[in-house]
């Protein structure tokens, strides 16, 4: 039996709520989604191409990754390979998606999963600290994924059209606008040294694979290593808060 607290909730209060959180989180996806029209139009692909990429694929990283590793010719090996790598760089969102159950399991399966289409980093930690405050419309969820999708979606199409104009990317420092956004993203998730550890094995085993190997092993490589140490970190000592 499903209590009153957990009842489904789905409003369009909640939705423009939503909407309403997500304004800081904007101008980041704006600049990214600029990047990544840029750099499709960089890679060959078509206007059509790159807008349809964004509408239904809508995984900025991957996006970005699976640009970096597009080849002139396709093969079976290669279509498995970035498979592969777009799996990996998403596998944290098989974590998002397990820690939202409380909140989600009094919904259908088919509303879910349609719904969780939408689902960004962004909109799981407004989501997430919205229901941790006590919150239960998961128009809230919805809302905020739904508007960076709307944006992300539009705002690659003049990316598209500056890249096809700009020849070369890095002489405007288009390149470091992705690294520079996700390491914006990461500060709200710091929750001191300790918690910090898997993300500093992560980046410096990356780091290091890049200069060793050829290709975007150093993806999987230091995502891999930076699950296992997170899973090796003892749990019987309390993570030291921030300062």
């Amino acid at each position: 039996m499903i209590s009153e607290i957990d009842r489904p909730i789905v409003t369009r209060a909640g939705l423009l709520e939503g909407a309403r959180l997500s304004a800081p989180l904007l101008p980041g996806v704006v600049v990214f989604a600029i990047t990544f029209g840029a750099a499709a139009a960089g890679r060959g692909l078509s206007l059509f191409e790159a807008a349809l990429m964004s509408a239904l694929v809508y995984a900025g990283m991957a996006q970005m990754v699976a640009l970096e590793a597009w080849p002139q010719v396709w093969s079976w090996g290669v279509i498995g390979s970035l498979a592969v790598l777009t799996a990996v760089v998403n596998s944290r969102m098989v974590l998002q998606g397990a820690s939202l159950h409380p909140w989600l399991r009094s919904h259908g399966h088919g509303f879910n999963a349609a719904h969780l289409f939408f689902l960004t980093d962004a909109n799981w930690l407004v989501g997430s600290r919205y229901h941790a405050g006590g919150g239960r419309d998961l128009g809230v969820l919805i809302g905020v994924g739904l508007t960076m999708w709307v944006l992300w979606l539009a705002f690659t199409l003049p990316g598209y059209l500056l890249g096809a104009m700009v020849s070369d990317p890095r002489r405007f420092a288009l390149d470091l606008v992705m690294p520079v956004f996700f390491a914006a993203m990461l500060v709200p998730l710091w929750r001191g040294r300790r918690a910090a550890v898997p993300w500093a094995v992560a980046g410096a085993v990356a780091l290091l694979v890049s200069k060793l190997l050829p290709g975007h092993l150093f993806i999987i490589a230091g995502a891999l290593t930076g699950m296992l140490t997170a899973a090796l970190l003892p749990d019987d000592a309390a993570p030291e808060q921030a300062p």
